[in-house]
């Protein structure tokens, strides 16, 4: 075998070494689709119109030639004045992926797909979305890393599982098992923020009554009163003080609780520590906390069961699960038996260690891991809870009607007993 001289090889390892140095030139930024209205006639001679996702005008005519269709106007699809551009919310995701699902079983190509989807939303957000997403996708990129370029709408557990189904040529099984599970995530998220809203929306109510009856009903008793040249009772006394006090002060008060809220707000996103504090406080607060925690194990069953069935090993699977637990408890827990399980502990063995997870959901997994169908067994867990926090939502709303008019009428009430007190002992007097 004839070696090459030395002079030579070292320099082909030179350059390649140059080769691999040089920066890969930026990918050019790509204009975003937009909607356009057309008109044309067709091969027969009739007049059409219509709606097409494109770039620019020429190639929307170039596709409706390919169509039969002579184009005569072209122009973009005007926005209204006061149009709703809102923001796309998760559910928006949900949807396009169960109509994605659908298009694929019915065999309709990737980026056809795209197109058909876009135009059954009015968000104009979510069609430049799909859009944008449809032009990587023709440019050659797979679909997982065209998602991938929007991470804010979709996280890596959902680019990973439809890389899975590509990889495997069952995209269209995944796309249909993420649709699922972002169904069933949103849903049990809507379930959990009704629970949280209701509370909070009486006592919002409870304070905007009793601040408007003692700015603007209680001082036109307080003028009554001072012609009756007599002590007032020690509890309308206190009543008039905070009247007084309220209509100085009101004012400030208003900026001063927007402040709190904002401050709460940016202390719970900024600082770890007082998010994982909030975190625990409300898995131990009551009611709510059962509801909060019982959502998590549901949140925990079916995305391990969606991710264990996509076919990634259990211990990957944990990772991704650790990643959308919601709550700091439930993260650390989960990040334990991650660590049991690589070291070949049984799952259902790690989640009992953790004495977060009730009896029925470790002996479902243990059945599911002897049974050999463990994603079946996860499914159903989860299905379990989730039917669970529905019932404890339910329940609570039923308990918040009454828990409402009581609230009320011991607010409202004390106020009008404390303004009519001295009437009624000065009629006692009298009499």
């Amino acid at each position: 075998m004839q070696q090459m001289p030395p002079s030579l090889t070292k320099s082909k390892a030179l350059k390649e070494l140059k080769d691999k140095k040089k920066p890969t030139p930026p990918k050019k930024p790509t204009k975003a689709a937009q909607v356009f209205v057309w008109e044309g006639v067709d091969r027969k001679g009739v007049k059409v119109s219509g709606e097409m996702m494109g770039i620019d005008a020429n190639l929307i005519k170039a596709n409706l030639r390919r169509q039969g269709v002579n184009p005569q106007k072209i122009r973009k699809k005007s926005t209204p004045l006061f149009s709703k551009n809102r923001r796309i919310k998760p559910m928006d995701i949900a949807l396009f992926t169960r109509q994605m699902a659908t298009m694929l079983k019915a065999g309709v190509p990737l980026v056809q797909a795209c197109d058909i989807i876009a135009g059954g939303f009015e968000n104009p957000r979510m069609i430049t979305l799909l859009g944008e997403i449809k032009q990587e996708v023709e440019s050659g990129t797979s679909f997982a890393n065209a998602l991938r370029t929007k991470p804010e709408y979709f996280d890596d557990l959902y680019c990973s599982l439809v890389e899975s189904g590509e990889q495997s040529g069952a995209l269209e099984t995944l796309m249909d098992r993420v649709a699922t599970h972002k169904e069933k995530t949103e849903a049990l998220k809507a379930k959990v923020k009704k629970a949280m809203t209701y509370p909070i929306a009486v006592v919002i109510v409870a304070v905007i009554v009793s601040a408007i009856l003692l700015i603007k009903v209680v001082p036109q008793f307080e003028s009554v009163f001072q012609g009756f040249g007599a002590d007032l009772p020690a509890f309308t006394r206190m009543v008039i003080s905070l009247s007084e006090w309220l209509q100085e002060w009101w004012l400030l008060l208003l900026p001063a609780i927007g402040l709190s809220v904002f401050l709460f707000q940016q202390a719970y996103r900024r600082s770890e520590g007082f998010h994982n504090s909030v975190d625990r406080a409300l898995l131990k607060a009551p009611i709510v906390g059962d509801i909060l925690h019982k959502s998590a194990i549901a949140r925990y069953e079916r995305t391990l069961a969606t991710t264990f069935a996509a076919g990634v090993p259990l211990v990957e699977a944990l990772d991704s699960v650790g990643g959308v637990a919601g709550n700091i408890v439930f993260r650390q827990a989960i990040d334990k038996i991650r660590t049991d399980v690589a070291s070949g502990m049984q799952l259902n063995y790690a989640m009992r260690a953790t004495n977060l997870f009730p009896a029925m959901a470790v002996q479902m997994t243990a059945i599911g891991e002897e049974s050999g169908a463990l994603d079946e067994m996860l499914d159903k867990a989860a299905s379990f809870y989730e039917a669970e926090v529905d019932h404890k939502v339910d329940n609570l709303t039923t308990l918040m009607e009454p828990m409402i008019m009581s609230v009320l009428g011991v607010l409202v009430g004390g106020l009008i007993i404390a303004m009519y007190l001295p009437i009624f002992q000065l009629g006692g007097v009298v009499g």
